[in-house]
């Protein structure tokens, strides 16, 4: 948090893209409030639905972990690209932790030479609706599908290689006020839980998670991060 004219604390929104791709396209962005608590739980839906990205977190406790997922139309018990990207932030910023803490429980999260990783259960994945899988025959008709649905959540995917477990996919949320994601990390829990083998995965525009059998049915993700940019965000009027 910075301060303003007046002395009064201006709080600061972290821009990070999650789920990059090798080529450095790609990328979901996440808006992190890293003083959470600056932003009052009442004016956390407005907030999010003001910056307009598919979620927001606001970290409530940074030695602990704790943190709040926010979508534009409501919060959320977990989702995989916040709990990546505000593990890779904590790590980058020098306040590194082993496990997040969100309302569905404790997630571990760490990194390795490429990735940053998170482990979930998939019943933690436990939105207003549950998300409709499309198999399709080619990544071409997956391609080819409009940029928006009628369904409250289609995850449309096919096979690039089945043998190496690289697939194509795009998802539209439109429950939770996105026409469609870049890269869905809760979606990759459920396939991961689904189809209990490593998968590499292509969403969007670019963007690559990886997903992989965890222990006790758990299902671990991750991908790589950048941080986009760090601004203030509004004024005393917006936090209060």
């Amino acid at each position: 948090m910075t301060g303003d004219a007046s002395g009064r604390g201006v709080p600061e929104i972290h821009l990070v893209s999650v789920f990059i791709g090798p080529d450095g396209a790609g990328g979901n962005p996440l808006a992190v409030f890293l003083d959470g608590q600056a932003i009052p739980p009442a004016r956390r839906l407005a907030v999010t639905a003001e910056l307009g990205y598919s979620e927001t977190v606001f970290v409530d406790d940074l030695d602990e972990g704790r943190i709040a997922i926010f979508v534009p139309t409501s919060e959320l018990p977990f989702a995989g690209h916040p709990t990546v990207g505000t593990a890779w932030l904590l790590h980058k910023i020098g306040r590194p932790v082993a496990t997040l803490r969100v309302p569905a429980g404790a997630v571990p999260a760490w990194r390795d030479a490429q990735w940053t990783w998170v482990r979930a259960r998939p019943s933690w994945v436990d939105f207003r609706v549950k998300p409709n899988f499309v198999q399709m025959a080619t990544a071409t008709e997956v391609d080819a599908l409009p940029g928006h649905t009628d369904q409250p959540w289609l995850y449309a995917w096919a096979w690039l290689d089945e043998g190496a477990g690289q697939l194509r996919a795009r998802s539209f949320p439109t429950w939770a006020g996105i026409d469609e994601d870049e890269a869905s990390g809760a979606a990759a829990v459920l396939m991961g839980a689904a189809l209990r083998r490593e998968l590499q995965i292509s969403q969007g525009v670019g963007s690559e998670i990886v997903a992989r059998p965890g222990p006790g049915g758990t299902v671990e993700i991750g991908g790589r991060c950048n941080l986009v940019e760090v601004r203030e965000y509004g004024n005393r009027q917006d936090t209060g």
